[in-house]
């Protein structure tokens, strides 16, 4: 893994992950598996589309996890 992903999900962050974070991990899953840190011109659409549907599938499973005792931390 790319040691510039962080964990996104609760208690790793104190709150919620912005969308920010979201595509900036999407952004650097990106550029590892590529390789490239920046696309070419011709690459730029493809590099662009696989950045927001990784942020798009991050937010979802964000969205759906269930961190057990999340809560209890929190209201405490």
């Amino acid at each position: 893994m790319c040691r510039s992903i962080k964990t996104l999900r609760p208690p790793a962050l104190p709150e919620e992950a912005t969308e920010e974070d979201i595509r900036a991990a999407a952004l650097q899953y990106v550029r590892k598996v590529s390789g490239f840190r920046a696309p070419a011109a011709h690459n730029r659409e493809v590099f662009d589309r696989a950045v927001d549907a990784i942020a798009e599938a991050t937010a979802a499973l964000l969205d759906g996890l269930e961190v057990r005792g999340a809560e209890a931390r929190r209201a405490g």
